[in-house]
């Protein structure tokens, strides 16, 4: 175990309970490391069920383009956990996480803290030396509770697609409970909204928000996207028009992210168009709809495409779903997942789309559902599902098939684990 490691086992212990609704604890911190949060300018806030990640890194790109500096808070990691810090548009070095996690743990004393907490209240005290920076925070659990709601104002909120997700942790177990959640503390500044599953979440999201005064931009009122026959993108906002290149992100839900990202650029930060058509064609995210071209598993999948998304609900099922259903080839699924999904919603949609589903554990993950239990939740289907005891013996076995894809996909932990051994 490194020294990083070592670290984060021991900051673990300070609460033991990952997952505790409160702000207390993450105040508490926050004042004796001299209230960094206060600090910061250019505060970009992103909330939401899915999307979030996409959402951050595109309208880091196209500020990028623009001549913008920015700071980036997102989680979890897929490889390492320095990926869930970008200070100055550079991941932060090993290092230097250590030592800001060292001094945090001396503050702290014998104070509870989650590890999210002691993480969130580490950028926003290293943010210190970049506080004039774009600073883009995702949030980790819902909004209302989560460590990342400590501002007294921003610049911007940006919601994602809200779904029922984690609604064990609420009393209030329903789209309902974790709209509200989501949206019920939003700062009063501007709110860009993305595109919804459906018409009654985007009416629920709209009401939620009627006696929040900032000004409040949707996906389809506001801004809307389309994509063209020759290819290209159209984008149109009462800025005006604009056609896009194809952004470098699989998938036609990428087109609902990105054009949010496209629509809080130009209405706050009155970007140029040849900035955000760089900008787009320039997003570096991985683990969505990833293409892997080099590498160890690469090599063992031959002239077969290898692909890894880390989408993990039923949203995300629907999304990688369309995209099997564009492609001219037939795609072979490689599933592992965290016990706490509702797995039998997520593989519901690839019935009668994929090939053949293969079922793997994830590993180095206890809280992983065994691939025997995962196929027992599964019984009703009616697919063919094969079982495989590592993610090197899906790829040999799907290797046998020519021309076609083999998609991991159901946990980003799992991408990780694809990610590392390739």
């Amino acid at each position: 175990m490194n020294k990083l490691q070592n670290l984060l086992s021991n900051l673990e212990k300070h609460h033991k309970r990952k997952i505790d609704l409160t702000l207390d604890r993450t105040f508490n911190l926050l004042k004796k490391l001299g209230n960094p949060q206060d600090k910061l300018k250019n505060v970009i806030n992103v909330v939401g069920t899915n999307s979030k990640a996409s959402m951050a890194y595109s309208l880091k790109s196209i500020l990028n383009q623009s001549g913008y500096k920015c700071n980036l808070y997102t989680s979890p990691h897929l490889q390492s956990f320095t990926e869930r810090f970008i200070f100055n548009d550079n991941e932060i070095k090993e290092d230097n996480l250590v030592q800001i996690l060292i001094d945090i743990e001396k503050v702290l004393g014998n104070d509870n803290a989650s590890l999210f907490e002691i993480l969130t209240c580490a950028f926003l005290k290293y943010a210190e030396s970049y506080k004039d920076n774009i600073n883009i925070i995702e949030a980790g659990l819902f909004f209302q509770f989560d460590s990342t709601n400590v501002f007294k104002n921003n610049l911007m909120t940006l919601i994602g697609i809200i779904h029922t997700d984690h609604l064990q942790w609420l009393k209030n177990k329903t789209i309902d409970g974790i709209i509200h959640e989501k949206t019920s503390k939003i700062l009063n500044s501007n709110i860009f909204i993305n595109r919804q599953l459906s018409d009654e979440i985007r009416s629920k999201i709209e009401k939620a928000l009627v006696n929040n005064s900032s000004k409040k931009y949707f996906f389809g009122k506001d801004f809307n996207v389309s994509k063209q026959e020759n290819g290209f993108i159209h984008y149109q906002d009462d800025m005006g028009e604009m056609i896009l290149p194809e952004p470098n992100l699989l998938g036609d839900h990428q087109l609902y992210n990105i054009s949010t990202s496209i629509a809080a650029s130009r209405k706050i930060f009155n970007v140029k168009d040849q900035h955000i058509k760089r900008g787009i064609t320039s997003i570096e995210l991985k683990g969505r709809l990833q293409e892997l071209n080099s590498g160890k598993l690469k090599d063992i999948s031959g002239k077969n495409r290898l692909i890894v998304d880390g989408g993990h609900n039923e949203s995300s099922s629907i999304s990688i779903s369309n995209w099997i259903k564009q492609q001219n080839q037939s795609v072979h699924l490689v599933c592992g997942m965290m016990k706490d999904k509702e797995h039998y919603k997520f593989i519901k949609h690839f019935k009668d789309v994929v090939k053949s589903i293969t079922l793997i554990d994830i590993p180095n993950q206890e809280g992983s559902i065994s691939k025997e239990e995962f196929k027992n939740k599964l019984s009703n289907l009616k697919m063919e599902i094969n079982l495989s005891s590592s993610i090197q013996e899906a790829v040999k076995l799907n290797s046998k098939n020519h021309d076609t894809i083999c998609l991991f996909a159901g946990s980003l932990y799992m991408v990780g684990e694809v990610l590392n051994l390739n």
